[in-house]
C-alpha cells in the first residue's frame, strides 16, 4: 500500500535558526518532487519529515502522527531517507551495505530483500561482493537506494540523488525512482536538475526561502514561469 504524508505548520532549522517557515504539504502516491535554488530549505525538510533534527508541527504518516527527534520510529512506520552524499560505508562489499539496510528485519526477510533488490539493480548484482568505496558515483548511489529499499519502505525520500553525477547516470537514478514510485512505493524527491526531475514526477512543490511558493502537477510547472523565477529572482508575468 502507498503510504500518504501530511504536514501541517512545519517549521525547521539549526541552532535556533529557522530555515523552514510554517510548511503545509500533502504528498500521495507517485513521485513528488521539490525544487528551488541551493539553502532554500530542500534537505533541511527531508531531514525534519526523517526525524534527524527538531521540528515544529504536525507529521503524519497515513493519519499516523510521527513523534520528533525518533528516526527509529519512521524507519519502523515504513519512511526511508537516502540522504545527500549517500554515507556508504566504503570498506564494506556492495552486499554488506545492503544487508544494513534491513537491519529491522528478520533474517529471512533480509535475504529475501537482499535476492529482490540485486534483481531490480543488476549492476549490483554485478558488484556484490566489491567495495563499496572502489565504485563510480553514480554506482555508489545505486547502492544507497537499494540499501534504503531493504527496509521495505512505502514512503522514499531521496536527497539530491544526481548531485555531481554524468548526464546518463543521472537518468538512470531519475528512472529507477520512476520505476519506484510506479512498482507502489511513494517517492519525495529533492532534485536540483530541474527539467529532468520534471519529466519523470508527477507532481512538484516550489521551495524559496524557507517557504513553499508553488505547487501542481509537475507537467504544469515545467511550463510555467514560477521555477524560473525561483532559481533566479526573475519578475513572473
Amino acid at each position: 500500500m502507498t503510504a500518504s504524508l501530511k504536514i501541517q505548520g512545519l517549521g525547521a532549522g539549526y541552532g535556533g535558526f529557522n530555515v523552514l517557515r510554517s510548511i503545509d504539504l500533502e504528498v500521495g502516491s507517485g513521485l513528488t518532487v521539490i525544487l528551488g535554488p541551493n539553502g532554500a530549505g530542500k534537505t533541511t525538510l527531508l531531514k525534519a519529515l526523517a526525524g534527524l533534527i527538531p521540528r515544529t508541527g504536525t507529521v503524519l504518516l497515513d493519519d499516523t502522527l510521527l513523534p520528533v527527534r525518533q528516526s527509529g520510529v519512521a524507519v519502523r512506520r515504513g519512511m526511508a531517507l537516502v540522504a545527500e552524499g549517500r554515507q556508504l560505508f566504503p570498506q564494506m562489499t556492495v552486499t554488506e551495505n545492503l544487508e544494513l539496510g534491513g537491519w529491522l528485519s528478520t533474517k529471512a526477510q533480509r535475504a529475501e530483500r537482499l535476492r529482490q533488490a540485486l534483481a531490480d539493480f543488476p549492476r549490483l548484482a554485478e558488484r556484490a561482493q566489491q567495495l563499496a568505496g572502489t565504485m563510480s558515483g553514480g554506482e555508489q548511489q545505486m547502492v544507497a537506494v537499494a540499501r534504503a529499499m531493504m527496509s521495505a519502505p512505502r514512503l522514499l525520500m531521496l536527497d539530491e540523488p544526481s548531485l555531481g553525477l554524468a548526464p546518463r547516470m543521472v537518468d538512470e537514478l531519475l528512472g529507477i525512482a520512476r520505476r519506484i514510485a510506479d512498482a507502489g512505493t511513494t517517492v519525495l524527491l529533492v532534485e536540483q536538475n530541474v527539467k529532468k526531475a520534471l519529466a519523470v514526477a508527477d507532481r512538484a512543490h516550489v521551495l524559496e526561502r524557507g517557504a513553499l511558493v508553488a505547487g501542481g502537477p509537475a507537467a504544469e510547472i515545467a511550463q510555467s514561469d514560477i521555477v524560473r523565477h525561483a532559481y533566479l529572482g526573475v519578475a513572473t508575468a
